[in-house]
C-alpha cells in the first residue's frame, strides 16, 4: 500500500482535521509537488506553484451528466446539471462572459455603501443575544449576517435567510469534500432541487414584481446582444448564493477563535480598532476558510520538477501557500499588523472571488462589533471546538462563547477606552 503519510486524506481524521497546518508543512518540505495515490490527483503546496496553479490550469473540471452516467453515476446528474452552468468551473470567454455580469453587484463602491446597513445587522443579532451573557456564535451571528445580507443582494425575501443558510452548507459539502459518500448523495440532491425551485420562482415574481438584486440584473443583462438562459440565471444564484455565505461564516468563526487563541493581539486590536482592516487579511491568510481547490493540468507541464500529464487532477492547497515561509516571514506567527500580506484566501488571476469585498467588509464590521461590544469574551468553560467535516471549506460546527453580564461591558469598554 501506498504511504499515507503525506496524503490529503489524512483530514479524515478529526485530530488533523483540527490542525492542517502540520501537514502542509510536511508536504511542502518533503514533496511540494506530490502525487497522492488516493486521490489520483497532484497536490500542491508551496505559494509560487499554487499561483501557477490558479493562473494557468483549468477549471473546467466538472463532469457533465453524460460523462457521470457513462461512470454509471446517473444519480449525480440533477447536480452536474447545475453545476457545468456556474462560472465557478468554466475557463475562458464562458467565464468571462458570466462574471462580468455577477461581479458588478459586489464592486468596492456598490458594498462601501452598504457598511452602514450591515453594521445595523450586525447590532441587531447582537442584541438579540447580548443579555444572556453567553451565546452560540456560528448559529446566532456568524451564519445569519451574510444569510440576511447575501438574501439582500440577490433580491430575495430576507427573510428567507434560514433556507438559504440551510442549502448553501448541504450544497458546501460536495464542494469541499474528495469523496464520493453515498449517504450525502439524497440530501445534496434535494438541496438542488429544492434550490431549483426556489430561483424559479423568484424568476418568475420577478418578471412581474421587478426587484433590485443580482437575479435581476443576471435575468436583464445582455453580453453582445445575447441574454443568459433561466438555467444560466439559477446556477450562477446558487453558486453565489453559497459563497456568499459559507466564506464570511467561516471567516467569522476562524477569526474569533484564532484570538481568542491570540489574547495579546486580541487586546491589541481592541486597542487600535483602526487597524481592523489589516487584522482581517491577516485573519484570513492564518485561518484560510478556504482551504484548497482542484484544477486540471490544460497540458503536458512540469511544475516543482514533477511532469504533470494533460487533464490529470491537481489540488492546490492555498491554506498550505499562505503558510509558506519563502513568501511570508514567520508564517505560523499571527501580526494583525502584516503590512506584506497577499494570501490566497479568495483565490487569484481570473477565478479571484468577485464577492471578496462584501466578505472583508462584513468581516470588519462583524470583528469590531463583537469586540466593541462583548469585552471581556471567552470561550464557555468545557466548550470543545468540532470543526465542520468539510475538508475544502474550514468552520466550526458552533462556537459557544460567555462575554459576562452586560453591565459589566460598558465598564470595561470604558477602561480600554481610557
Amino acid at each position: 500500500m501506498p504511504d499515507t503519510e503525506l496524503s490529503l486524506c489524512q483530514l479524515f481524521d478529526p485530530a488533523v482535521l483540527a490542525n492542517p497546518y502540520p501537514l502542509y508543512k510536511r508536504l511542502r518540505e518533503q514533496d511540494p509537488v506530490h502525487w497522492d495515490p488516493f486521490l489520483h490527483a497532484w497536490v500542491v503546496t508551496r505559494y509560487a506553484d499554487v499561483v501557477t496553479v490558479l493562473h494557468r490550469f483549468s477549471a473546467d473540471r466538472t463532469p457533465t451528466p453524460e460523462q457521470l452516467s457513462a461512470m454509471g453515476c446517473s444519480e449525480l446528474n440533477p447536480i452536474a446539471q447545475v453545476m457545468v452552468r456556474q462560472m465557478l468551473f468554466m475557463d475562458g470567454a464562458a467565464h468571462a462572459r458570466l462574471r462580468s455580469l455577477a461581479s458588478s453587484a459586489f464592486s468596492t463602491s456598490r458594498v462601501e455603501a452598504m457598511r452602514a446597513h450591515i453594521e445595523d445587522i450586525a447590532e441587531r443579532l447582537i442584541n438579540a443575544f447580548v443579555e444572556h451573557g453567553s451565546t452560540e456564535l456560528i448559529s446566532e451571528f456568524a451564519e445569519p449576517l451574510p444569510a440576511i445580507v447575501t438574501a439582500e443582494l440577490l433580491g430575495v425575501p430576507a427573510s428567507d435567510y434560514p433556507f438559504l443558510k440551510d442549502w448553501s452548507a448541504t450544497f458546501a459539502e460536495m464542494l469541499g469534500n474528495f469523496q464520493h459518500n453515498p449517504d450525502r448523495v439524497p440530501r445534496v440532491l434535494r438541496a438542488v432541487n429544492e434550490m431549483t425551485l426556489y430561483f424559479r420562482a423568484a424568476i418568475r415574481e420577478m418578471e412581474k414584481n421587478p426587484r433590485e438584486g443580482l437575479i435581476h440584473s443576471l435575468m436583464t443583462a445582455e453580453v453582445n446582444g445575447e441574454k443568459l438562459t433561466e438555467e444560466e440565471v439559477i446556477a450562477n444564484s446558487i453558486v453565489t448564493m453559497v459563497g456568499g455565505q459559507e466564506t464570511t461564516t467561516n471567516l467569522i468563526g476562524n477569526g474569533l477563535v484564532t484570538l481568542l487563541r491570540h489574547p495579546e493581539q486580541m487586546r491589541r486590536l481592541r486597542e487600535h480598532p483602526e487597524s481592523i482592516q489589516s487584522a482581517v487579511e491577516e485573519l484570513l491568510r492564518y485561518e484560510s476558510p478556504s482551504q484548497h481547490t482542484a484544477r486540471l493540468a490544460p497540458a503536458d507541464v512540469v511544475l516543482g520538477g514533477k511532469e504533470i500529464k494533460k487533464r490529470q487532477a491537481v489540488i492546490a492547497v492555498m491554506a498550505a501557500a499562505n503558510r509558506d515561509p519563502e513568501r511570508f516571514p514567520d508564517p505560523d506567527r499571527l501580526d494583525l499588523e502584516r503590512q506584506d500580506n497577499r494570501h490566497l484566501a479568495f483565490g487569484w488571476a481570473a477565478h479571484f472571488c468577485f464577492g471578496a469585498p462584501l466578505a472583508r467588509l462584513e468581516g470588519q464590521i462583524a470583528f469590531s462589533a463583537l469586540l466593541r461590544r462583548l469585552p471581556k469574551l471567552a470561550l464557555e468553560d468545557g466548550a470543545e471546538l468540532i470543526w465542520r467535516e468539510n475538508l475544502g471549506l474550514r468552520g466550526l460546527k458552533a462556537l459557544n462563547l460567555s462575554f459576562g453580564a452586560p453591565a459589566d461591558h460598558d465598564e470595561e469598554f470604558q477602561m480600554i477606552k481610557a
